[in-house]
């Protein structure tokens, strides 16, 4: 979740370096540096607190170096402090980490004894130390010695007074890849791609012990066992300004505001709506078992986890598939045997989530056949399953997701229609009239932001609230969870979530006139069964809200508050309710002057289990 970036060009490496780490503000910090040859020195500058911290610190210093590296920290070993703030050093060895060295303690150790002093608390010191012991005049090779003892997690950017003119990157289990301009003479190693995005648009992806090395004339790849790897670059369609907030006044609302457009992506070239098909060439090599699956499990995190739960209604409905799904830190903890027949579904925006790469790879160890579905091209997990389905979100900066849980949700319909028509289970007709209402989806998601000023109302009214519930059933049982989840993570007010018939289970203990709660109750065959759920919310002195569809405008005036999502089936109600949950939680983290983009305490890609 740290943020890398190395520079190698013609401009001033510092003032690159910083404008590619404001880039990756989103990931969560708490501390920024850099480092930079200067003759026969390295120049280390650092901060504890936000990147503005960082260039008051580098102002009135000419530092006109063309290469360095940089970034921004999120403590896990030491608290935040400058000392424990990266660029990291030992003699002319300068180096930045994301990961964890698991075996830190004893390397320390042995370090120590070898007259080695730390000036810090971080893990990330012990490799700063071990490249300079390994270092016999090759960079490189003192770089691949150190990490052959490290047990644990790592991206590295490296450099060396003694070697001024070339960065080492490494990486295993953390993300790092190489952006590169040929035509400028740049070359960057970042830890996410929008670092990048106001050079290039080129990438190379590194895949896992790998190892690059960039100079002023390109970046060459090589193996773990030292040999040269030759690959092609990667042109990503994002251009610099969709990472930025097109006028809006955070992430958050622009990224809740793009998913007309996201779903629009998510479609591209996967449907045939005129012949009810769903065209998924990524899993063309699999289309020839699909009559053998046996069961699917799905592994993810957060509101990742939340798109499975819809996305098991999906498949349950439109293929027969029994479907699990799991909370991807639990599963390895599991002991369950699988096989080539059970297909496990591992989804994470990032495609680096550690604890869901973690249970790919148990899941993989057990017999399991892996789909990836993530955001990134070429991420860990992307690289590491059988196959790959990409969400085409695009850019998502705000730490809290929204359109990555659009795409997410939309690719497991179009999964579920897809395995229900190679399965013989759904007809062409089914899939047509399925598919005619998505592409419909985009035009109601923009008729329903249009009634933000509506949703931002009500959130003025109970932004002041200790507590909340959120009730739904069926398909809107998920977004009960994921509406939950939004308002934690932006307003940091307690929310509980549960599905409706759960209510007088227990949680209508908690129900006062001070615990209101929010029901997602759009037309459909549980819509009534929910509102005697809210019946006995209002019973207990709870104020109401409750999501409902156009067609029941003016019905159930007992609800304190009515909100409308235009008319769809219940099936995909979930695609409009969930707009409604994600811009309540803006408004009410607005309302009560909370950095949405940047909540406290989290970050975007959580990289460390």
């Amino acid at each position: 979740m740290c943020g890398i970036v190395g520079y190698i060009g013609n401009s001033n490496a510092v003032d690159t370096i910083v404008k590619g780490l404001t880039r990756l503000e989103y990931r969560g910090y708490d501390s920024a540096g850099v480092a930079v040859p200067d003759g026969d020195d390295i120049v280390i500058i650092r901060a504890e607190g936000k990147l503005e911290n960082l260039r008051k610190a580098l102002e009135g210093k000419k530092i006109n170096s063309n290469m360095g590296i940089g970034h921004t920290r999120w403590a896990t070993h030491g608290r935040p402090s400058e000392a424990n703030a990266h660029p990291h050093r030992s003699g002319h060895i300068a180096l930045v980490h994301n990961g964890i060295v698991e075996n830190y303690l004893a390397l320390k150790q042995e370090l120590v004894e070898k007259g080695y002093k730390f000036t810090s608390d971080t893990d990330t010191e012990v490799l700063a130390h071990l490249i300079e012991v390994f270092y016999k005049g090759s960079l490189p090779e003192a770089v691949r010695k150190a990490t052959e003892k490290v047990r644990g997690s790592y991206a590295l950017a490296v450099i060396s007074s003694k070697e001024p003119d070339k960065i080492v990157v490494t990486r295993k289990d953390s993300p790092l890849v190489i952006g590169v301009s040929p035509s400028t003479g740049e070359y960057l190693a970042i830890s996410d791609i929008p670092a990048a995005l106001f050079i290039t648009r080129d990438f190379l992806t590194l895949n896992e012990g790998e190892m690059a090395v960039l100079t002023g004339n390109g970046a060459r790849l090589y193996d773990s066992s030292g040999a040269e790897v030759y690959r092609r670059t990667k042109h990503i369609d994002w251009d610099p300004a969709m990472a930025e907030k097109a006028g809006y006044d955070d992430f958050m609302l622009k990224e809740i505001h793009e998913q007309p457009h996201t779903i629009i992506d998510t479609l591209r070239g996967k449907v045939v709506p005129d012949a009810g098909k769903v065209v998924l060439g990524e899993l063309s090599a699999l289309e020839g078992s699909v009559s053998k699956i046996e069961r699917i499990l799905v592994l993810a995190c957060g509101t990742s986890w939340h798109s499975g739960l819809l996305g098991k209604i999906f498949i349950e409905k439109y293929a027969h598939i029994p479907v699990e799904v799991e909370i991807a830190s639990e599963y390895p903890n599991r002991d369950l045997p699988l096989n080539e027949n059970i297909l496990c579904i591992c989804v994470s925006q990032s495609g680096e989530t550690a604890d869901t790469k973690s249970a790919m790879r148990a899941a993989k160890s057990r017999g399991g056949k892996i789909v990836a579905m993530c955001n990134v091209v070429g991420s860990a997990i992307a690289n590491e399953a059988d196959y790959v389905l990409y969400t085409h979100a695009g850019p998502e900066i705000s730490v809290a997701s929204t359109k990555a849980f659009m795409s997410q949700a939309m690719t497991f319909l179009l999964l579920a229609l897809w395995l229900g028509e190679k399965r013989k289970i759904t007809d062409n007709n089914v899939i047509s009239s399925a598919l005619d209402e998505v592409l419909r989806l985009p035009e109601k998601i923009g008729q329903l932001l249009e009634t933000a000023q509506e949703i931002k109302a009500v959130a003025e009214v109970y932004k002041n609230t200790k507590h909340f519930m959120y009730l739904g059933r069926h398909y809107n049982c998920p977004i009960a969870y994921e509406g939950s989840l939004k308002l934690k993570e932006t307003t940091y007010i307690h929310a509980e979530a549960y599905a409706s018939g759960e209510l007088k289970h227990g949680p209508i203990a908690m129900l006062d006139e001070n615990f209101p709660v929010m029901a997602f109750a759009p037309a459909g065959k549980v819509r009534d069964k929910i509102f005697s759920n809210l019946q006995e919310a209002k019973a207990r002195g709870s104020k109401v809200i409750a999501i409902m569809s156009e067609s029941s405008r003016g019905d159930h005036p007992e609800c304190d508050h009515q909100l409308y999502v235009p008319e769809c089936s219940e099936e995909q109600s979930p695609f409009l309710t969930v707009i409604v949950a994600q811009l309540f939680a803006y408004f009410t983290a607005k309302g009560l002057g909370k950095d949405v983009d940047k909540p406290r305490n989290l970050a975007k890609s959580v990289t460390v289990e």
